[in-house]
């Protein structure tokens, strides 16, 4: 069954190789009774003066770290019995990715050791991490460990970073947590861890203590057996508070949560477009009523311009026409009963006389008959 399992601890100046070489398992650990449980082992981000060599770089921590400041972070966690060794590394990988990152160099091991008490694996790993921030300025041994210049970075050490606070642990517990069952659900296992403490979870009884592999060994025969007693009872209450435990309705109120969501989201979406599709047919009937006013406008400016042509044309004035000769010279005004009346008439007779005296003469045998005068007669 997997347990959870989860501790931060510092070490001070002087303590980093020594530590380093135990989890390795170098050094006077490579050859020592009881330490060959080794199951895989790394390191990254180290500085190119201690590249692939990390022994190295924790010997220049003790070396050169402030005398009060620390050497390193280990982080120390439980894993599943439930994954094998290979997927096992590729849990620790992920959760190194997650919260180291490139920011700090670190040295990382796995153990499987023999469970003491109840016999079976044991396996957990070690995180060893500097606290001192890669930050890409190439420094050698001794400046990577003295005080950050905040000023001018190139020319102090790297800038510390302790995670040290309350906060920051309890969201590094929860991470581990959450990724250890992720790695379980992904390899299709039933079991799951909390991070959260026996009270929080709503568990009535007291944590059991760890003792250690010394202390298990010391133990009596019957207080092995009391206490393995004591673990499958914890295990079978746990089981079945799980088995009586209320359906968890956390997943289907979300899909309910999301689905309302994307309901409220088409009904906004269609109601925006109706509100489009509204001010788009207002404004077109706008710009309508506006095309046609300004069509009646320069209807009524063409008749205004039409009546005032009009009315300049009358006002202007009229030439006058020219006068046109008569065709025939008028006669003088004459009196009738005047000598020159008498005058004029006797001429015109006579030319008319003569006139047709000519004619008679151009044709004698067709002689007029006599004519009398009407009313009057005239002499020659």
């Amino acid at each position: 069954m997997a347990s959870y399992h989860c501790s931060v601890k510092v070490g001070g100046k002087g303590q980093a190789s020594g530590h380093a070489a135990y989890i390795a398992r170098e050094g006077s650990y490579a050859e020592r009774d009881g330490y060959e449980d080794l199951e895989a082992t790394g390191h990254g981000n180290l500085p190119s003066w201690a590249e692939g060599e990390p022994s190295r770089f924790w010997s220049a921590a003790d070396r050169y770290e402030r005398a009060n400041g620390a050497t390193y972070r280990e982080i120390e966690i439980a894993l599943p019995r439930e994954l094998n060794p290979a997927q096992r590394e590729a849990l620790v990988l992920d959760f190194i990715q997650q919260e180291i990152g490139e920011r700090h160099a670190h040295q990382w091991a796995i153990h499987n050791p023999g469970a003491a008490l109840a016999g079976g694996e044991q396996p957990h790993a070690h995180l060893m991490y500097s606290e001192r921030t890669v930050d890409g300025i190439e420094r050698g041994a001794e400046q990577y460990f003295k005080r950050y210049n905040g000023t001018h970075p190139e020319l102090g050490g790297c800038r510390k970073d302790s995670a040290g606070t309350e906060e920051r642990l309890l969201e590094t517990r929860q991470r581990w947590a959450e990724v250890q069952n992720a790695h379980l659900q992904q390899h299709g296992h039933a079991a799951r861890v909390d991070h959260r403490s026996l009270v929080d979870q709503g568990i009535d009884r007291a944590p059991e203590q760890h003792l250690g592999g010394r202390r298990v060994r010391q133990l009596a025969p019957e207080q092995r057996e009391a206490l393995l007693e004591r673990r499958a009872a914890e295990d079978e209450l746990q089981h079945s508070q799980r088995a009586l435990a209320p359906f968890d309705l956390s997943q289907h109120l979300h899909a309910l949560t999301a689905a309302a969501q994307q309901r409220e989201q088409a009904e906004q979406a269609a109601r925006m477009a109706e509100a489009r599709a509204y001010c788009q047919q207002t404004l077109d009937a706008f710009r309508a009523e506006l095309a046609q006013k300004a069509e009646q406008e320069r209807a009524l400016e063409a008749e205004r311009e039409h009546r005032q042509q009009l009315e300049a044309e009358q006002e202007r004035p009229q030439r006058p026409e020219p006068e046109q000769a008569p065709l025939l010279e008028p006669f003088p005004t004459i009196g009738i009963g005047s000598p020159a009346f008498a005058e004029r008439l006797q001429a015109a007779l006579a030319e008319t006389m003569e006139q047709l005296q000519a004619q008679r003469e151009q044709s004698p045998a067709q002689e007029p008959p006599p004519q009398q005068s009407r009313g009057f007669d005239m002499e020659p």
